[in-house]
């Protein structure tokens, strides 16, 4: 593998950081400061690590302001020195992709309209009427249904499944093994057995939404599941039918989400939270990992439920003292009527 070296005046010019130090200075890699070497760049964007600045063999680090003063090694220096660090990542990202045209193994209708411009991998399927726009990628594996529509720019990792009717943003990416568009989970009983409802909503996904590995997306009962702008979806997800995840709203690795849930914009959601069905919850709501909502939520702020880790004696105490509750409030109820 080729490999991709920049000097520090350049990775100053292309952050738009301050540079402090050797403008010729020859970076080749990207590296915490306790890993960091003499040719790689780190950065500091959490007190934790401040301890670690003293002692790095990196050639330069991204840091504030404020810390710039106490260094004096080679640094670039910005206000936000993590997005500075997000940045330049993808200069030293070694996934460089497929290149353009359609693989000889790819199987596609005579239908879907492909602009020249896209990259499509080994053994993929692409079914009728599909609309995939230019710059899109879509690595080895992938399916995508009839009737749907990619977006400028768009990244399909490997065995992703885009089921059919489903319309994806511009610059969206969704990663290994995902599905969008699978049926929702619609029943309706009848004696002792399940009549399955069909789904004929479909998946519409907004611009720069980043979708995890294993994430399943169902497509809606009737109308559409939706996923804003700029929203961030980690691994294992579930998001039913009908959901609508709001604008640059993130959500932690193995939550899931029920059916008619709207989540409003700028939200967080920790790992392993759940959400009843037919919920709303505003904007700038932050939910604590493995929180369980079970009503909406109309006023911004963060929340949480259930209760921390704890000494297992101690918590098998606090169990039984947990069922004793309701007889004790009755116990004390009746106490102070007497007083």
């Amino acid at each position: 593998m080729k490999k991709t070296i920049y000097t520090l005046a350049e990775l100053a010019n292309y952050i738009g950081a301050s540079l402090q130090g050797d403008g010729q200075k020859v970076i080749t890699g990207l590296k915490t400061l306790q890993d960091a070497g003499v040719d790689d760049l780190s950065f500091l964007a959490n007190p934790a690590y401040t301890r670690y600045l003293l002692v790095t063999q990196a050639g330069a680090v991204i840091i504030s302001p404020d810390d710039a003063p106490s260094y004096e090694g080679n640094a670039l220096v910005m206000d936000n020195p993590y997005l500075g660090y997000a940045k330049i990542s993808h200069l030293f990202d070694p996934d460089k992709g497929v290149a353009e045209g359609i693989h000889q193994t790819a199987v596609i209708s005579p239908s879907a309209v492909i602009d020249k411009t896209a990259a499509i991998g080994a053994n993929v399927v692409i079914e009728a009427d599909v609309v995939i726009s230019a710059g899109v990628r879509i690595d080895a594996g992938v399916v995508v249904g009839h009737d749907s529509v990619l977006g400028k720019n768009t990244h399909l990792a490997r065995n992703v499944t885009i089921c059919h009717g489903v319309s994806i943003g511009q610059r969206v990416i969704i990663h290994a093994g995902s599905v969008v568009g699978s049926d929702g989970f619609g029943n309706a009983r009848s004696g002792q057995h399940w009549n399955k409802i069909a789904q004929i909503g479909g998946v519409i996904i907004g611009d720069d939404v980043e979708i995890g590995s294993c994430t399943c997306i169902d497509r809606g009962a009737l109308d559409n599941t939706v996923i804003m702008d700029g929203a961030r979806i980690d691994n294992l997800i579930q998001i039913a039918h009908n959901v609508v995840i709001g604008k640059n709203t993130a959500i932690a690795s193995c939550a899931g989400i029920s059916g008619s849930t709207r989540i409003g914009h700028n939200c967080t959601i920790g790992g392993g939270a759940g959400f009843a069905g037919h919920l709303d919850i505003a904007d700038n709501v932050h939910i604590a990992g493995m929180a369980m909502v079970t009503r909406s939520i109309d006023t911004p702020g963060a929340y949480a439920s259930g209760t921390g880790f704890m000494d297992a004696k101690e918590w098998r105490k606090n169990a039984v003292r947990f069922r004793q509750l309701n007889a004790m409030a009755k116990r004390l109820e009746k106490l102070e009527k007497s007083l």
